[in-house]
């Protein structure tokens, strides 16, 4: 029997603030950001920029910038959610499922939800949880043993549970849910684990699944070709990061991870489709509209799961609806959203295993540079030149800031059988070489780099872009971080105590303007 824990602290002041809440409409999600109250997505609206409208904070005023609240978990494991906030409250999830509903102006817990996980969950990559998507009244969160959970926005009461996937074949779900529509899109991880990538639509509702599109094509199905024989049941492409939308094409742009295993290719020779790419799927039915490949028969784990953040730039004389990725293989790219068009594709951190694209944008492979018995030292490393940490895209500028990753390792091949609901990675890594990282400013039409600003060690964090001229972010000593987004100046910097892991956001309560991070177990709010 699940348990659930609703902690009511001061519990007449917190009725009323609870009680301002208001149902939230599909309207309110295509609006994005224009209500500066709210932050309804997990990048702050459909386009995945992480840009707001707010203009209090500016250069000239920055430094004023100091602590306002933080919340303290209690809870062991890092922060990598990205906040929702809706009429002055704030709704955080954490490690281990994880949820609770905060004062956004004060941090006063309101409310707290933990679902319970069964025995012998596995997780990749720490057991986390990226956040929450909300319709009506209702909050939606993926959980670790692969579940969809709909909780009461008001309560945290549980509305309904339903099953993804079976977590004990190595399914696990960690990114936070899109809602589109009358959907709720939420994608899958444990590439790791030799599962078969999809990326699920479920009535809100209800919680039925509408669609499933899988990541990796079965036999006979357009894709297959690319795969040996009986591969494919666990080819990988997992979905582990919120996609992006374009309702006037009413296109979802989704991310898929590696396939599996990860650094040994010989069983599944081919480009294994549609790993490693950026697939455009119809909404409402989730079916496949066109694909790009970043990495054709990765080898190295190179995920392009990273956040594909939509813009309309100028191109040969003409605006054009492009779609950019800074992709984890270490090439930042321009496609065009409506096709798929390769537009252009540039390196944003030092590589060694390509010497660049041709026509199509297919990569132009180092012969040698694959995993080998023995090792093969290429950069970047697994990790890659840019990760799950999201990337910002700022209109008014014209640039695109990520958190870049300069790093190397030795990659070792070994042969390993699939065994069901077991890590099935295929060799072994090790760190080589000096490790570094920088805040990296890039002009999309090009994709050269127009100022950064380097960190000593590469940073986890991802970036906000505000049209008050104000970038913010964090890095891996455990500073909260303001630059002047033209020119790269440093204005502002506090020290929160732990590595950065998650995203800033910022909102307006009482004709303030409030700046929140993630760092550690804890999370802090600032505002002049």
């Amino acid at each position: 029997m699940l348990r659930r824990t609703i902690v009511a602290l001061l519990l007449t002041a917190s009725t009323g603030l609870m009680a301002r809440a208001q149902g939230i409409t599909g309207k309110d999600i295509l609006g994005g950001l224009a209500d500066t109250r709210r932050w309804l997505t997990y990048s702050g609206d459909y386009s995945g920029r992480r840009h707001s409208p707010l203009d209090q904070i500016t250069p000239a005023n920055a430094s004023r910038l100091a602590p306002q609240w933080t919340f303290q978990t209690n809870v062991l494991g890092k922060f990598e959610a990205t906040p929702l906030v809706i009429d002055g409250v704030m709704y955080a999830t954490g490690w281990d499922n994880h949820v609770w509903a905060l004062d956004a102006k004060t941090g006063r817990q309101l409310w707290h939800y933990q679902r319970p996980l069964p025995q012998g969950v596995q997780a990749c990559c720490g057991r986390v949880n990226r956040g929450l998507a909300v319709h009506g009244t209702r909050l939606f969160m993926s959980t670790l043993d692969a579940h969809l959970v709909a909780l009461e926005m008001k309560t945290g009461e549980v509305i309904y549970d339903v099953e993804i996937a079976n977590f004990k074949e190595g399914y696990a779900s960690t990114p936070a849910p899109l809602v589109v529509k009358d959907k709720v899109i939420v994608g899958i991880a444990g590439g790791e684990f030799g599962i078969r990538g999809f990326l699920d639509a479920y009535d809100i509702v209800t919680g039925k699944r509408v669609w499933r599109f899988y990541t990796v094509p079965a036999k006979g199905e357009p894709g297959s070709e690319t795969w040996p024989e009986e591969v494919w049941q666990w080819g990988g492409g997992p979905t582990w990061l919120t996609g992006t939308y374009d309702p006037d094409l009413n296109l979802l742009y989704w991310g898929t991870g590696n396939p599996a295993p990860d650094w040994y290719g010989d069983d599944r020779k081919g480009d294994n489709l549609y790993t490693g790419s950026l697939v455009a799927l119809d909404a409402d039915t989730g079916k496949l509209r066109w694909h790009f490949q970043f990495t054709p028969h990765d080898t190295h784990d190179w995920d392009a799961n990273q956040i594909p953040v939509l813009a309309d730039l100028p191109i040969g004389g003409k605006p054009r609806k492009t779609v950019l990725v800074a992709n984890r293989n270490g090439f930042f790219y321009t496609l065009d959203r409506v096709t798929g068009e390769f537009l252009q594709a540039k390196p944003f951190v030092k590589i060694t295993w390509a010497t660049g694209v041709d026509a199509k944008g297919r990569p132009l492979v180092v012969p040698g540079s694959d995993p080998s018995p023995t090792g093969t030292t290429t950069c970047p490393d697994l990790y890659g030149g840019t990760n799950f940490m999201s990337p910002s895209y700022d209109p008014s500028t014209g640039l695109f800031y990520v958190t870049a990753r300069e790093t190397c390792m030795v990659y070792v091949s070994r042969k390993d059988e699939y065994k069901v609901g077991e890590r099935f990675m295929g060799g072994s890594v090790k760190i080589t070489g000096e490790r570094s990282g920088a805040l990296r400013a890039i002009d999309p039409m090009t994709g050269e780099r127009k100022w950064e600003f380097s960190y000593p060690t590469p940073s986890w964090a991802g970036v906000l872009t505000t049209a008050g001229g104000v970038l913010f972010t964090g890095d891996n000593e455990g500073n909260f971080l303001a630059f002047d987004s033209r020119t790269g100046k440093n204005l502002y910097r506090y020290r929160l105590g732990a590595a950065v892991y998650a995203a800033p956001i910022t909102y307006m309560l009482d004709g303030r303007q409030y700046v929140a991070l993630a760092a550690g177990t804890t999370l802090t709010v600032f505002a002049m």
